[in-house]
Order: C-alpha cells, then sequence, then structure tokens
C-alpha cells in the first residue's frame, strides 16, 4: 500500500508525495517469481538518462560541469515507481515529489575533497529533503530548470556515496547471508534501495519453489532479513526483489546471494550451509595443517597452478577425478609425484587460479572439442578448440561469480552444493600431505556482468553500488570487464568478508590479489589487519600493483600499486627484472617481438636472425643492472654502482619513467619471470634465441630465467610447467584457449611446442614470424631436456632453502649483506655476481654466499681481487649425484691465489664458504 504524506517544499508548494512505509508487504506474484524462467521482468520503463550527477554523502550532490545560471534554478525529483520524464524546454512529469536545492559554495571537507578530486568542477547543492532513505527507493532526476519550470539540462545521479553514508551500520553486521542453526535458520541480504524483497526456498537444486515469505527491512542497516524455524542445511534458495534500475525502469530481479556459500548447478540457486558443519568436514580436516614452512613474507616460494591443468591430461589420475579438486587427493599420480618432489626441494606454497564461483565454464555440460591431428603449425587445432570455447571446460575463471563459494566445474557433482565445499577440502589437505601450503587467486576488482545481465548478481541487488562509474554514470571496463569500486563501504566490505572466509573456512594461507591497484591501500590495509587478528598469524597477501585505468596515479584514492604499497607489507608483483630478464615488455607485437631481446635470450650477446643492426653495449649493461635490482629486492634506498660507474639508490634508477627500486621491504616485492598472461618464457625464447640455439641451450637459459627468481630477496614465484620447459604453443593470451593450448605433462614427455598454430583471434597477427618457428622440429625439446629443466629446477630451489641469505627480511639485513661484484662501465655484462655475508645470522647455513650468473653463450673466467684469498667451495647441491646440470662440478672453478672463479656457458653457480 502507499501511504500519503505531505511535505512542504522550499518553494512554498505542497505536493503529495508517494511512499513505500510498508517495504516488508510480499508481492502477490512473487511465489510466480520464483520458479520463473527469467531472472528479471521489467514491471515499469523508465526513461534513460545519463548519471552525470553524483551524492558525495547523504545531503550534498555535485553536478560536474554544470554552474547556477541565472534566472535558473536546481529541484530534485522523485518517482517511486520510475515514472520521471525530463525533457528540455518541458516540465517534468511523473513526479511524486520535488525539492528546491540551495546551492553550497563551502569548501568540501579534506577528506571528501580527497575523495572525489577526480571529479571535474561543478554546481555543489544541499539536500534537505526528509525521508532520503526512501527516496534511493525509486527515481531521482537533479534537473535545472528556467523560472517557468521548464528542464534546460537534466541528469540521474550516481548514489553510492549517499548509501555509504546513510547505511553506515551495514558494515557491522556480521551474518550476512544464509545461517542455519539448531532451532532456526537466518537468511540476510543487504539491499537498501530495494523495495520489496522475498526469500524463495526449494527443496533442492531443481523443483518447483516450497515458498515465497516476505523478508523484513531494517531501516538503519538496509539489510533485509527473515528467520524460519528449524535447520534449512542442505535446502536451496533465492531472492526476488522489486528495485528501480536506472535507464531500464522498476523491475523484479531474482538473484542468488551475494554470500553463497554454495550453489547448485551453474549457480542458479544458492545452497544452505553452515561451513562449521561436522558433515562438510572430511575426516581429518580439523587436524590438518599446513606445514610451517614460511616464518616471514619472503620465506615463500610459489608454484601458480591451474585446477583442470594439473590433471585434465594426467593418466595416472582416475578418470573421475581429471580436472577436478579430488585431482589432488590420489597421492602416487604423476602430478601429486611432482608436487610433492618441489615440496621437498623448497616449494612452500601452491597458489591455484581463481577456484571461487566463475561464470564462464557450463558446469553441467561443457563440451571437450574433438582436436585434429595436424601439423606443428597447422591452424586446424585451434579452429577447432575455439568453435567451442564458450561452450567448453576450460577458463582461467577471472570472471567472478559468486566471490565466497567453490566453482562448481572443478566438483564431481556440482548439482550437489555440499559436494564442492567437501572436496575442496579434500584438495587442500591432499596439498598440506605433500608438504604445501595453499593459496588462492582473488578477482574482487570486477564482476563477470553487470546490469540486468543473468551472471551479474551484486548490480541487480544493489543497482549502480557495487561498481565503479564514470562520468555518465556508466560501469568502467578498464580491468576487462566491469570493474567493481572496493572504495565503497560494503563493497570492501564483501571482500573483507570474503577473504576471511576462506581463510578460516578452507585454511587459505596466502592470497594473490588480481590487479590489486584498482583497490585502495586503506581497504587492502585493513584486510590485512583484520586477518592477522582473526587467525592468530600473519596471513601473505600479494597482488599485482600495476598502474593504469581510471585509478592510475591516484586519481581517486590511493591505491594498492606498485608505488603507492611501500611500507605496507604487501607484496606485489615486479615487472621490472621480469621484462630485463625476457626483453621487451606487456604489449610488443609484430617484429619487435623477436628483436626485443631481454638479458637471458641474447640482447647484444647473441643476437638472433632478425636483430640486423648491432644493439649497443649499453642496453645490455642497463639490463644488467635492473636484473641486478630484482636481486636486492627491488629496494628502494639499497645503493650500487651502476654502468655509468655512479653510486645509486635503486629508486635512482631508471624503469619507463618510474623508478627500478620501489618497496620499502623485502617481503613487499614478487619476483617472477613467467606466469598465466602472456607467453610462457620458453615461448618468449622461441621468438628471441637465435634459431640455432640447441635444445639443450634452450633448457639452460629458460632455467637463468629460474635462477634469477630464486637468487632474488623477496617472494620467489614460478608458473606451474616453467620447470618443464612450458609451452603453449606460443599463445600470448591463453585464458580461452581450452586444454588444448594450457596442457602440462607430468610424464615429462612433452612440453606441447608445437599442438599447431595459436588461437586466431589474439595470435593471428604474429601467425607470419610464429608459423615457421612452430614448423622448425629443431626447437622442441624431447624428453632429455625436460627432464634436464625439471631437475635444475629442483635444485635452484633447494639452493635457495638451504639459506635465510636468499630470504632476508628486512631492508636492512639487504643493505648489509648483500654486495655486487662486477659492476659499473667496465664489467662483464653477461656475468653477474652477487655475495651474500651470512656473518652473525642464525639462518645462513654458511659463512658466506656467493652466486655467478652467466647469460652467455661461452664459459666466463672473473677476476675478483676483494675475493682473493678465500676457503670457497661450490655449494653442495651442485656436487651431489644427478645434479640437474653436471658442468658446475666438473668446470666451475674458484683460484684462491688470485680471486678468479670460472663459469660454463649459460649457468648460474653458487659458491660458499663454510
Amino acid at each position: 500500500m502507499k501511504n500519503k504524506m505531505r511535505i512542504r517544499l522550499l518553494e512554498g508548494l505542497t505536493v503529495v508525495l508517494l511512499l513505500s512505509l510498508n517495504p516488508g508487504q510480499a508481492s502477490a506474484n512473487a511465489p510466480a517469481a520464483c520458479d520463473d524462467e527469467a531472472l528479471h521482468r521489467v514491471l515499469q520503463p523508465a526513461q534513460a538518462i545519463a548519471a552525470e550527477g553524483i551524492w558525495l554523502g547523504a545531503r550534498l550532490l555535485q553536478w560536474p560541469g554544470v554552474h547556477a545560471e541565472a534566472g535558473s534554478r536546481f529541484k530534485l525529483y522523485a518517482s517511486r515507481d520510475g515514472l520521471l520524464r525530463a525533457e528540455p524546454g518541458r516540465r517534468v512529469s511523473g513526479a511524486d515529489g520535488a525539492w528546491t536545492l540551495a546551492e553550497r559554495t563551502a569548501p568540501l571537507p579534506e577528506a571528501l575533497a580527497q575523495r572525489f578530486k577526480y571529479l571535474q568542477a561543478g554546481v555543489r547543492l544541499s539536500v534537505s529533503a526528509p525521508n532520503l532513505k526512501a527516496l534511493h527507493r525509486g527515481q531521482m532526476l537533479l534537473v535545472q530548470e528556467r523560472a517557468n519550470g521548464t528542464v534546460l539540462r537534466a541528469t540521474a545521479l550516481q548514489t553510492a556515496a549517499a548509501l555509504d553514508d546513510l547505511y553506515a551500520a551495514a558494515e557491522r553486521v556480521d551474518d550476512l547471508g544464509a545461517q542455519p542453526g539448531p532451532g532456526s535458520t537466518r537468511f540476510k541480504l543487504w539491499a537498501p534501495t530495494a523495495q520489496r524483497v522475498s526469500l524463495c526456498r526449494y527443496a533442492g537444486g531443481s523443483g518447483r519453489a516450497l515458498s515465497a515469505q516476505a523478508m523484513r527491512l531494517d531501516p538503519s542497516t538496509g539489510v533485509w532479513s527473515l528467520a524460519l524455524p528449524g535447520d534449512l542445511t542442505g535446502s536451496y534458495y533465492s531472492y526476488v526483489l522489486d528495485v528501480f534500475v536506472r535507464g531500464v525502469g522498476l523491475v523484479r530481479n531474482r538473484v542468488t546471494d551475494p554470500y553463497s556459500v554454495s550453489l547448485t548447478t551453474d549457480s542458479r540457486r544458492s545452497y544452505v550451509a553452515n561451513l562449521d558443519d561436522p558433515k562438510l568436514k572430511p575426516a581429518g580436516w580439523d587436524a590438518s595443517r599446513a606445514p610451517a614452512k614460511v616464518l616471514a613474507q619472503t620465506d615463500m616460494v610459489i608454484y601458480e597452478l591451474h585446477v583442470r591443468d594439473f590433471s585434465i591430461g594426467d593418466a595416472s589420475v582416475m578418470p573421475a577425478h581429471r580436472g577436478k579438486y579430488l585431482a589432488f587427493t590420489e597421492p602416487e599420480s604423476n602430478g601429486m609425484r611432482h608436487l610433492r618432489a618441489l615440496g621437498a626441494a623448497g616449494l612452500t606454497d601452491v597458489h591455484l587460479l581463481p577456484v571461487f564461483d566463475i561464470a564462464s565454464v557450463p558446469e553441467a555440460a561443457c563440451i571437450t572439442p574433438k582436436v585434429p591431428d595436424a601439423g606443428s603449425d597447422s591452424e586446424a587445432q585451434q579452429a577447432a578448440v575455439m568453435a567451442v570455447a564458450a561452450s567448453d571446460c576450460f577458463n582461467w575463471g577471472y570472471d567472478p561469480f559468486h566471490f565466497n563459494a567453490p566453482e562448481g566445474s572443478y566438483s564431481t557433482d556440482p548439482a550437489d552444493g555440499a559436494r564442492r565445499i567437501i572436496e575442496f577440502r579434500r584438495m587442500v589437505m591432499g596439498l598440506h600431505a605433500v608438504g604445501l601450503r595453499v593459496g588462492m587467486d582473488m578477482v574482487y576488482n570486477h564482476t563477470a556482468a553487470s546490469g540486468q545481465k543473468d551472471t551479474s548478481v551484486l548490480d541487480r541487488i544493489v543497482p549502480g553500488y557495487y561498481q565503479r562509474l564514470n562520468a555518465r554514470g556508466e560501469v568502467e571496463q578498464s580491468t576487462c570487464c566491469d570493474n567493481t569500486a572496493t572504495e565503497h563501504r560494503m563493497m570492501a566490505k564483501l571482500m573483507s568478508d570474503s577473504v576471511l572466509q576462506w581463510a578460516q573456512a578452507y585454511k587459505i594461507e596466502s592470497f594473490r590479489f588480481d590487479l590489486m591497484a584498482h583497490q585502495p591501500r586503506a581497504a587492502m590495509e585493513a584486510l590485512q589487519a583484520r586477518l592477522d587478528a582473526a587467525l592468530g598469524r600473519h596471513i601473505n597477501l600479494i597482488g599485482e600493483g600495476w598502474n593504469f585505468g581510471e585509478v592510475a596515479d591516484g586519481a581517486r584514492f590511493v591505491q594498492a600499486s606498485q608505488l603507492s604499497l611501500n611500507g605496507s607489507g604487501i607484496g606485489t608483483f615486479s615487472d621490472r627484472t621480469r621484462d630485463a630478464v625476457r626483453g621487451g615488455g606487456h604489449g610488443v607485437s609484430g617484429e619487435a617481438m623477436l628483436t626485443s631481446q631481454g638479458y637471458i635470450n641474447g640482447l647484444v650477446h647473441d643476437p638472433n636472425e632478425r636483430v640486423t643492426t648491432p644493439r649497443p653495449r649499453s642496453e645490455l649493461l642497463r639490463a644488467a643492472d635492473l636484473v641486478r635490482v630484482g636481486l636486492a629486492g627491488s629496494l628502494r634506498d639499497y645503493a650500487m654502482t651502476t654502468h655509468d660507474g655512479a653510486l645509486k639508490r635503486l629508486e635512482q634508477l631508471d624503469y619507463n619513467g618510474q623508478p627500478a627500486g620501489y618497496v620499502s621491504q623485502p617481503g613487499e616485492v614478487v619476483n617472477y619471470v613467467e606466469n598465466h598472461d602472456n607467453q610462457t618464457l620458453f615461448d618468449i625464447n622461441v621468438y628471441r634465441l637465435p634459431q640455432t640455439t640447441s635444445r639443450e641451450d634452450r633448457a639452460r637459459v629458460q632455467m637463468l630465467g629460474a635462477a634469477i627468481t630464486a637468487f632474488s630477496q623477496g617472494v620467489a614465484y614460478f608458473h606451474a610447467g616453467q620447470d618443464l620447459l612450458r609451452s603453449k604453443s606460443l599463445d600470448g593470451n591463453s585464458y580461452d584457449s581450452g586444454d588444448w593450448f594450457n596442457r602440462l605433462d607430468w610424464s615429462y614427455a612433452d612440453n606441447h611446442f608445437g599442438s599447431g598454430a595459436p588461437p586466431k583471434a589474439d595470435n593471428g597477427a604474429m601467425y607470419p614470424f610464429a608459423l615457421p618457428l612452430l614448423a622448425n622440429p629443431a626447437i622442441k625439446p624431447g624428453p632429455a631436456e625436460i627432464a634436464m629443466s625439471r631437475e635444475m629446477f629442483r635444485d635452484l630451489l633447494a639452493i635457495r632453502a638451504s639459506s635465510g641469505l636468499f630470504r632476508l627480511r628486512t631492508a636492512a639485513e639487504v643493505r648489509a649483506r648483500l654486495q655486487f661484484h662486477n659492476t659499473g662501465p667496465q664489467q662483464n655484462p653477461v656475468l653477474i655476481v652477487g655475495r651474500l655475508d651470512g656473518r652473525g645470522h642464525a639462518d645462513a647455513g654458511f659463512k658466506t654466499v656467493l652466486y655467478l650468473v652467466n647469460v652467455g653463450a661461452q664459459a666466463q673466467r672473473l677476476r675478483i681481487a676483494a675475493e682473493q684469498g678465500r676457503d670457497y667451495e661450490l655449494h653442495p647441491v651442485h656436487l651431489r649425484p644427478g645434479a640437474g646440470d653436471p658442468r658446475p662440478a666438473v668446470l666451475a672453478r674458484y683460484d684462491a691465489a688470485d680471486g678468479s672463479f670460472s663459469i660454463p656457458s649459460r649457468s648460474a653457480v653458487v659458491f660458499v664458504e663454510k
């Protein structure tokens, strides 16, 4: 029912304002809506108008680019049912109420000014209307009109800041979602702008609704709630909301719960569960503990792995478990034996690509393409894969659907809401059993969809709130998809609640944040503090700190970006050494893909066939300096002699206009040369090494990249299969390239180079260069080279694990203990030499550690006067039987008489003093 209230307007007129004062009343159509095949129905269309006006708070508006004009006024119009129409030159129609607004000329408070510094200048207006919360449950338009009431211009409004102010108390609600208990089950949904909300209950994942029951709104928090008698564990539910959607109208949406802990097939219904329920705990779950390998962030050695990649092609895994969580529960499979060996060598964490609920993979009926047996450079394979890419069983998973629920396609029965919880936990236990902690890749910077799309959840519950909007009120998409706004109170809360749940309920020990710089530093620091307090120990957080998009350079807030996070203890991936090692940078294509050689694959010292003009020696010297930056942990205040002979702090070295050294502590940098993005290191080396490079040397070059990561201060991060010369057949963006281009072979027979031309949509421009390389049989490694690479990688892990000097915890320790030899303009630029002083360090293991990385195609001899007369010997790992690279034991030498070191070609050698 609508109730009438008389409101005195500022201009002296009286109107009747229609408000819903009984928002808890159920709609008569709610039961039918529970079973409606359509997820949304438009009840009343509304005029589409851009949202260029911005609520700055509960009672303050700004209209960027618009200013007061003589003879005009500003008014706020409202309509509960979305009937407003505002046409230039005509009076506004369809209003339930209107308020004349007063211009505010006083400066904004500093905090508010900082939050909205990105806005173009424009008129600011104070709003004195009563019952603002009710206005937000309908349509609003801000209008500049002439004295006669005709419209000059009109805009809809972006409401997030107002909702943050009006419903600040919602941040303290700690039981959103379904909470089953012995006597009752409670449901809570934050939907402050909804006019009505009903709970739909179902006995199972399919079948008609049992009931539709009205929920009650708490006006202080905007939370709708309902308590039902009995423990409803194992049942399913959804919500039906009547809510105004700007540009669409009054809409009835059926949605799943954004706080779902599990779902049914294809995420159609939410599942009622208490994650502490013993029935959801596999045998031994409570006693399962992550190995105590990581005492500080710099102890982390990470292996980035996709659940489906891990086992879909592993014939040693039972067929029902391939591509599933349960593949990790088969301890004698080839894949688990591989992970156990890595854990024994020094790996600490497996980081899983997205395993929360994603939108891109059909859970019930995904298709496996029939890939033809065709030539190594044929386009036939990619044509078969991409023909069914939208409906196959593979995707990286960077398309969040529900942040708090395990992905169903990795479960043996996605229809069973309990099964995916239990199987996820069994996976975690399986990894614990082989000595590995479990980390997750989190994607809170965007959602799979927004607006009224079927895979949109948040935006169909509180339209316009959870997504970041541009100047016209359209969703920003700089991340690739529909950006979220973690600067908004309840989106930050959702992220925080979600990560805490994964840490507590699934024993996740570390988290990687996709495009973390699209989130505020303050939100990430608050999350870190909350996690550490709740768990009673430090939870490791790392992420991508790339600075781009609408938030770049702190445009909207202090970002969780590379240059803004130093001092926080949160790690960011470093592109400095990555680019120096690999060559080129993000976005390189065409012939530049081949000519942009890097430090390990021939820059200056071994030019490939495409490099027709000799590159200056200075480029190699600069690359060597950037490699040293990574080895020194990218610390701002670490000083070294650079290629021009000057003593500089790392922050004084240039990297594409930014400081090369950018962190305050070594735990704040993540060192890597390969991950799931872009080409694998093997594939980059295919493009950039001379084609005459032998298979053995290709393996050695691959391990040079791994050695630089292993020897670097900070977090060490490796891509699954990097140790096995993994190839994606030159695919530079394999997110949707199917199993075929993302395969791993734990039998060590094939690295999958030459699996056909990579998918044409993203790689077609490279075909003139890629196809001849794919057709070259001399490039593809055999089992011998794969085995050599595997063992060399394990040796590198063992060397890093052998001494805390590779994992120093503070910048002060790095400054005091790490020294580079062979620097300056007269250096041998293909040889990096680092010396680590172990005296007085409890975990050093050695008095001194000295490592040499020779990227040259020839052996090198270097005299270091300061090392004359020492007692160096090869690291024990080099001398043990079965060492991956036998050459150091035979060819590497130290001559105490003159302080000279002899190092084999393309090798990383470590000497120690005991």
